[in-house]
Formats: structure tokens, C-alpha cells, sequence
């Protein structure tokens, strides 16, 4: 059992790093044009693998996690979210489908119980309880904004970008917040927290330059 546990953590961080590589290379690269959507797909296709991984090693025996189990739902999420989020360019789409509420709804119900056990764990003096109502608290945040763009994504054009760019920028956060707490072994509090902090800076930043007409038609996703 040990022996296959510790090969899945190998394949995990093989992937892992795949995603972490490819993301980083999406940044790089103009968006929009041919590189960055291959890049975009392989960022895609080995952050989901890595994480179902994750879900599956979270949950063997003498290897239980649960907070891991929630950030590999917290990733699988973001990933699946920012790729929907292309979906709704599509002028013939005038609704969010059951798929993308599905996906937005699972990861708020996994959001409040973070959340729960957050404010549980602060109660009883929990060691890293903070990182259940941080990571709680961004993923409703992110879910409510979700539920807010399937709602008038019609009335504002480029909001289907905006949301593809938070979402999957969030994905590389996970990604490379992992890199540091596994591949590198630190895990204090702020390892945790200070990746997603100065990530949610950028995606505000660019969420500022698609406010420019200029910057838009630079874009071709």
C-alpha cells in the first residue's frame, strides 16, 4: 500500500509540475494566440490529473487529509471554472448551463464547510485553522462572483474574460503554492496565504487592463 501511495505522489508531482511549467509559459506568451492555447491545454489537462491524484492520496489510509482534499477541489475547480468561463464568448449561449452552475455550486458547498471547520478549529485552538477560513472565504467570494456572471455576462462583454483570467491564474497560484509547500517543503501559514495574496493582485491588475479597448482587441481567445 505505502509502496503504491508513494508512486502516486511521484505521478502527482510529475504532473504537477508539468502544470506548473505550462502555466507559467501561458503568462509569457501573448494571449490569445496559438502558443497560449496549447500551453493553456496542457496547463489544463495535468493541473486536473494532478489533483485527482491528490483527491485519491488525501484520502488512503495513514495519508488522511482533509484540508489537502479541499485544496485538490479548490484547484480542480478553478481549472474547470476558467475553462467554462471561454464558453460564454460564444454569442449563441445565452445562459449558464446545469455543468457550470454544477461546478461553481460544488465548490461553494466545499467552501462553507471550510468555512465551518475554520471557525471550529480557531474554537479548539486547531495549528493552521486560519488556512480553512482564508481559503473558505476566497472560494465563496469567488463562487458569489460565479453566480453573478452567469447572471449578466450578456450585459458586460468582456466578463467571461475577466473570469477565465481569475480562474485559471488561481489554478498556477495552487500550483505553485505546492511547489513550495511539497516540492520544497515549507509549509508555515504564509506560504499558504502570500502566493494567493500577490496572485490576487495581478488578476485585479489585468482585470484593470481589460477595462482598455486597446488591450481587448489585443486579445484573441
Amino acid at each position: 500500500m505505502e509502496e503504491t501511495i508513494k508512486n502516486l505522489v511521484y505521478i502527482h508531482a510529475f504532473f504537477g509540475g508539468i502544470g506548473l511549467i505550462s502555466g507559467l509559459g501561458s503568462i509569457v506568451v501573448k494571449k490569445g494566440n496559438s502558443a497560449h492555447k496549447k500551453l493553456g491545454k496542457l496547463f489544463t489537462y495535468a493541473m486536473i490529473f494532478s489533483s485527482l491524484i491528490s483527491l485519491i492520496v488525501a484520502r488512503m489510509p495513514n495519508h488522511e487529509n482533509l484540508f489537502l482534499f479541499l485544496i485538490g477541489i479548490f484547484t480542480i475547480y478553478m481549472v474547470l471554472a476558467g475553462n467554462r468561463a471561454l464558453t460564454f464568448k460564444n454569442k449563441a449561449k445565452t445562459k449558464a448551463d446545469l455543468l457550470d452552475k454544477s461546478i461553481s455550486g460544488t465548490m461553494f458547498i466545499a467552501s462553507i464547510l471550510m468555512i465551518i471547520l475554520g471557525i471550529v478549529g480557531m474554537i479548539q485552538k486547531v495549528d493552521n485553522s486560519i488556512l480553512y477560513l482564508f481559503f473558505g472565504a476566497f472560494g465563496t467570494f469567488m463562487t458569489f462572483k460565479d453566480f453573478q456572471t452567469f447572471k449578466n455576462f450578456r450585459q458586460k462583454k468582456n466578463a467571461w474574460l475577466i473570469s477565465h483570467l481569475g480562474r485559471m491564474i488561481g489554478a498556477l497560484i495552487a500550483s505553485f503554492t505546492a511547489f513550495l509547500v511539497a516540492g520544497l517543503h515549507i509549509g508555515t501559514t504564509a506560504v499558504w496565504i502570500l502566493p494567493t495574496a500577490l496572485g490576487t493582485v495581478y488578476i485585479i491588475y489585468w482585470n484593470r487592463k481589460l477595462k482598455s479597448k486597446k488591450v481587448l482587441k489585443s486579445i484573441k481567445l
